[in-house]
């Protein structure tokens, strides 16, 4: 019988919360049934929704009223925002309480809360915010995803190792290739921090496997199981992947309704248009790790639905299952981290 697992939830967090935290509890129960959680927010309203699912009666709560509203600035949720959901989430976790949190509430207060209150870890200047990243041939990690806007050669070299131990760890990738963004593939090519960057990798080829850089419309092909940028970047490509993915389903659809023939086809190719449908949903990847961190915090997308949050609470159970901070830390000790500070 696997361990019990105690998640945090910051059941206010996000654009539809607290509904769907507590129905995508209920779903990531049914998959992970060692799952227990917390819940932080507004009592009444979180226990008349649990009431409605049978496999949430074991669940805690932690009272509180206040929650970081989508608009809020980082600084002032962090002077203002202490008695707030997502705080009261985070600090279940450095308690000991909980395993890991879980938020789909405001990006950087959650990053600047987390950071101030579990701490960076020994030797890290700056946690990245990670996720999967489909490819053709499956998937691939990709971060800083908007953690760091500016970022210097030491920061990605930082961010290629944390990232192949997530790659390595979670998903099960042995030795997995790491590469850096770039506008080309040649050295000359980028800015000068991408190409120092490159520099310090490429004398460290017996600690990590680095292949160089790798450009924007390389990513979806999987020739790199780790991609690493500064946050700008990460940013804009995951924006513009999700933005593409909507755009090819959306001409999909259309083009298989505009015609009485092309409906006909429809018909007969509707289960491989199903599949088609899951594997680009952007749902099935919901679910933002902040690597570098003293304990386990997850992003969620604001916007989700009950199913991806779902999948965010299982990226957090299975890198608890993984015991993935533990494991990072005997990487990290490996890599003299101090010298690139």
């Amino acid at each position: 019988m696997k361990k019990l697992i105690n998640i945090s939830l910051d059941a206010m967090g996000g654009d539809s919360a607290p509904e769907i935290v507590i129905d995508g509890a209920a779903q990531a129960k049914v998959r992970h049934p060692n799952l227990k959680f917390t819940f932080s927010g507004d009592e009444n309203i979180i226990s008349s929704l649990i009431n409605s699912f049978s496999n949430l009666q074991d669940s805690n709560i932690v009272h509180t009223e206040e929650f970081i509203s989508a608009n809020e600035k980082p600084s002032v949720a962090l002077r203002t925002g202490k008695n707030s959901s997502m705080a009261h989430a985070i600090n279940q976790v450095k308690s000991g309480f909980c395993d890991a949190v879980v938020s789909a509430g405001n990006t950087g207060a959650l990053m600047a809360m987390s950071k101030l209150y579990l701490r960076p870890i020994e030797g890290i200047s700056r946690p990245a915010i990670a996720a999967y990243f489909p490819t053709i041939i499956g998937e691939s990690c990709m971060l800083d995803l908007g953690a760091n806007i500016d970022c210097d050669a030491k920061n990605l070299v930082q961010f290629s190792f944390m990232g192949q131990a997530f790659a390595s760890i979670i998903m099960g990738i042995k030795n997995p290739t790491v590469s850096l963004l770039n506008i080309g593939e040649e050295e000359q090519k980028g800015l000068d921090y991408i190409k120092e960057a490159s520099l310090i990798l490429s004398t460290m080829k017996d600690k990590i496997n680095y292949k160089g850089f790798i450009e924007g419309d390389k990513i979806a092909q999987g020739e790199t199981d780790v991609i690493v940028a500064d946050g700008f970047t990460g940013n804009v490509a995951l924006k513009t992947a999700e933005g593409t993915a909507l755009l090819v389903t959306t001409y999909l659809k259309k083009a298989l309704s505009s015609s009485f023939s092309s409906k006909i086809g429809y018909l007969f190719s509707k289960k491989s248009l199903k599949n088609f449908r899951l594997q680009m949903d952007p749902r099935k990847y919901n679910g933002a790790v902040f690597l570098g961190l003293n304990a386990i915090a997850v992003k969620s997308h604001g916007g989700t639905d009950a199913f991806g949050f779902a999948n965010a609470i299982s990226v957090a159970a299975d890198m608890v299952e993984y015991e993935f901070v533990s494991n990072l830390k005997k990487k990290m000790s490996k890599v003299d981290m101090d010298s690139l500070k």
